[in-house]
């Protein structure tokens, strides 16, 4: 039985004042009802036309058709094609004029992840001032910068960095999604640029899914009133400062259904009938177009089979015709390459289908650029298609007035650094903190606890701006980051070492709960560690299912009698019943961001034992009863959560004298498990202790971003399955250098040994072997080792990814001391050369010889 159904204590979930809406529907049907009851339909009829006649313009109008009439085939594809500041320079700009480009995440101005703002204002400038340069193209129309803003300005170092959406949900509070969007408005406009891709409106219906943090919730009314909230804040509303000099464009994405996946997989397809994907995952687009947000952008998904980017009916006929979407549509990261037929250089169909932009990552956007132009010149392509996407750009780019502002430089807030992180912005997102816990449980009231108190404070997320702000938070998988890369920002330790010091109390931060004076109370912060989409995909809800050192240190101080407060950090609701049985209360506080301070104005109470903040965060996603239990949704027939949608505690909740102690039916096996007992060292992301280090004879320096340039070689992201997957190492010259991973601990790989596993490469030669090439490993002094493969690698097909095993036995033989391992990977060329790397791991291969590599595609 769910513990909600059989316990007096909790709220009921539509009762309670600040419980999540039931309806918010426009057409006078419950969205609940139209949920459950949802029929398969290919009609039209389901989907309204939107009114946009409060931003429409016949001056407008006339000046889009007066600029297309002057421009050339060649300056319109430019306008539909968008690179990323990593792939093409300013000389490009001003040679195709450009019309909007992007930095995706992890990607900065001159490579520099610590660029200042002022970095950011000139590279916005030199861009637009190349792009209106006509000495070139002929072209003087301003090109646009997009970034990924979702929850704060979060590129950039120092800005203020909000509760991710999932947190928001909880909040329940459109009026502050608003502030937030404004906010962020106002620090990404500082830097020079215009256009923001957000709101993110997806429904997840699958908390396996890797973007789960992504969503406001689980229910489509609360995302629907959202994203009108963050559009209006983004844009301003369209009765007022719409899009002025003080806002930017915003993006609704993702078009349409990537919430609502088979098993939760990222970019996987979405199976759900017509009424349905309306119901559920369109709300967010009826909420936000209605509020005039000016551009979508298309998922990565399939709806039964077909890729979105390829989707004809839903993007042309229902977004552009039914729904009258006048704005234009942008394509995901290379999303047009996975339709069947196309690839990154050459797609058709996605411009056929309705995409007026191509996101054109890497060094795809010259070559598609001169197939698209020709593909145009051969009738593949319809002019008055081409038309039309221009037609949309020119709208957007005329409606935001970026024709008549002054340069990135010299817009009103652009260089008022002192507006990025401010104490106005920290505050709003300190609120936001507050709003976004939700009390799950409270046993004897634990809560709130007096700051006079002799209190410890544990776990590795308790003092880690970078893990409680999770992925998409500098870096695009949120990792690599330090507490020095969030000046201004407060750990949750830091806003509780405040408040305690303050009230006299004494605070002691232990991570692994140790502690020099036994304490009156232990606040132990934890969770899971950062990640983005691809990388964030899971088989199960259950945390640490396998290595449950969070639960040990819970644990260990319940067993010494010591009151246990959990605060977990994640960005989905997760399995925790055992963490959950062994502390007495226990805070869901998902992705809290840069003002950790915020979780102390809520746990403690002031010096008088007042409570200083209630909790009134309710869950917006339901709290799983088991592992397995992924998917379950409000108004699902067979609704069973262990805590449902809507619950939250308050501290005027009734006592919890009689909270249950939970089951803990958790079965690795029958789990399936597929994280691989196999030591994996890169697959996707660096694994776990492990660091991605480029060195010369003097110098290692760490990979932190998505470009890595030491004398003699660079190391940068690709695209092999998802986005940035891969690496690609570019050996220049006969200089003594290496990429490397290094173990943040020694490796005893003697087990492995004993196991007859190799040493696996997933791996893509993209140039010819001409020099000995070394893959070796690292022990220290006289104990490393290190195997010639270039004749392996010449026997690699160019270009193709292909499997390549070393056996362990081959570095024993090399003088590798496999029980010290402090570099497990080690690659040198001496000479130029280049190659791409998808996954670096130990294997079980009984069949390889000791020194004798296998290939195999």
């Amino acid at each position: 039985m769910a513990i909600w159904a059989g316990m007096g204590l909790l709220l009921s979930a539509c009762s309670h004042p600040n419980s999540l809406p039931t309806s918010n529907s426009d057409d006078g049907i419950d969205a609940s009802k139209k949920v459950a009851t949802s029929q398969r339909s290919t009609n039209s009829d389901i989907w309204p036309a939107l009114d946009y006649s409060r931003i429409q313009d016949t001056k407008i109008e006339h000046k889009i058709t007066e600029i297309l009439s002057s421009m050339t085939l060649e300056q319109k594809i430019a306008q539909m094609i968008q690179p990323e500041i990593r792939d093409f320079t300013v000389e490009d700009m001003r040679k195709y004029g450009f019309g909007s480009f992007l930095n995706g995440g992890g990607a900065f101005p001159n490579n520099n992840k610590h660029a200042t703002p002022q970095d950011w204002i000139t590279l916005a400038e030199n861009m637009y001032q190349a792009s209106v340069d006509d000495s070139l193209d002929g072209s003087t129309i301003p090109a646009i910068w997009g970034t990924d803003a979702v929850h704060g300005h979060n590129n950039v170092i120092g800005a203020t960095l909000f509760p991710h959406n999932i947190g928001l949900g909880a909040a329940n509070n459109p009026s502050l999604i608003e502030k937030i969007a404004e906010a962020t408005a106002r620090e990404v406009m500082a830097t020079g640029i215009d256009w923001v891709f957000a709101p993110t409106v997806a429904v997840v219906r699958n908390d396996r899914w890797g973007r789960t943090y992504e969503g406001y919730s689980e229910d489509p009314d609360i995302v629907k009133s959202y994203s009108e909230a963050i559009v209006k804040g983004l844009q301003g509303p369209v009765d007022g400062d719409f899009l002025s000099d003080r806002r930017v464009i915003s993006t609704v994405k993702h078009f349409l259904g990537d919430g609502g996946t088979q098993n939760g997989v990222d970019q996987g397809n979405n199976i759900d009938d017509e009424q349905a994907l309306f119901n559920v995952h369109a709300q967010g687009y009826v909420g936000g177009l209605s509020a005039g947000a000016q551009t979508v952008m298309a998922s990565f998904n399939s709806w039964n089979g077909q890729k979105m980017h390829g989707h004809h009916y839903l993007l042309t006929e229902i977004l552009k015709g039914k729904m009258g979407f006048d704005g234009f549509v942008v394509g995901d990261w290379l999303g047009h390459g996975q339709i069947p037929g196309c690839t990154n250089e050459n797609c058709s169909k996605t411009i056929n289908a309705g995409l007026d932009v191509f996101m054109a990552s890497g060094d795809s956007w010259k070559p598609l650029m001169k197939n698209t132009i020709a593909q145009v010149k051969n009738g593949e392509i319809p002019e008055s298609r081409i038309n039309d996407a221009v037609s949309r750009i020119l709208r957007v780019k005329l409606r935001a007035g970026v024709f008549e502002k002054p340069s990135p430089a010299n817009r009103p807030l652009s260089g008022k650094l002192d507006i990025i992180g401010s104490k106005e912005h920290r505050d709003i997102a300190r609120q936001a903190v507050r709003e976004s816990l939700v009390l799950l449980k409270n046993k004897g009231d634990v809560l709130p606890i007096d700051p006079s108190k002799r209190i410890l404070v544990a776990g590795d997320a308790a003092d880690n701006i970078g893990k409680q702000s999770g992925g998409w938070t500098i870096t695009w998988q949120g990792t690599n980051n330090t507490n020095d890369d969030f000046p201004g920002g407060t750990s949750i330790f830091d806003g509780l070492k405040q408040a305690i010091n303050s009230a006299g109390g004494k605070i002691e931060l232990s991570e692994d709960g140790s502690y020099k004076t036994r304490p009156d109370v232990a606040i132990v912060v934890f969770g899971e560690e950062p990640y983005a989409e691809g990388v964030g995909d899971v088989n199960n809800l259950a945390y640490q299912h396998s290595n449950k050192t969070d639960l040990a240190i819970l644990k260990k101080l319940k067993s010494a009698g010591i009151p246990v407060v959990s605060v977990f950090i994640s960005g989905r609701p997760l399995y925790v019943n055992a963490e959950i049985n062994a502390s007495d209360a226990f805070v869901a506080a998902w992705l809290p961001g840069s003002e950790g301070i915020g979780v102390s104005d809520v746990i403690l109470s002031n010096p008088a034992s007042a409570i200083k903040h209630d909790f009134t965060g309710r869950l917006s996603y339901s709290w799983p009863a088991s592992a397995t239990q992924s998917q379950v949704n409000r108004y699902d027939e067979d609704y069973a959560p262990l805590l449902p949608y809507g619950y939250g505690l308050s501290y005027s909740s009734k006592p919890h004298e009689d909270w249950p102690t939970l089951n803990q039916p958790l079965n690795v096996e029958q789990l399936k498990e597929s994280e691989e007992s196999n030591i994996v060292i890169f697959k996707k992301l660096v694994g776990p202790n492990f660091s991605a280090i480029a060195k010369d004879k003097n110098n290692s320096t760490e990979m932190t971003s998505n470009v890595l340039a030491i004398d003699g070689m660079t190391v940068r992201t690709i695209d092999k399955t998802v986005q940035e997957d891969a690496r690609q190492i570019t050996f220049e010259s006969k200089q003594d250098a290496a990429f490397a991973f290094n173990s943040g601990s020694i490796l005893d790989l003697t087990n492995q040994r004993k196991a007859k596993q190799s040493l696996f490469l997933n791996i893509r030669l993209d140039s010819d072997i001409v020099a000995p090439v070394t893959v070796g490993m690292e022990c220290g002094v006289d104990c490393s080792g290190a195997i010639d493969l270039s004749n392996d690698l010449q026997k690699l097909a160019k270009h193709e990814w292909q499997e390549l095993n070393i056996s362990l036995a081959c570095f024993e033989k090399h003088g590798v001391q496999l029980d010290r391992v402090t570099s497990p990977f080690v690659l040198r060329s001496n000479n130029a050369m280049q190659l791409s790397i998808s996954e670096i791991s130990f294997r079980n291969t009984p069949n390889v010889d000791e020194c004798h590599s296998s290939i195999s595609p």
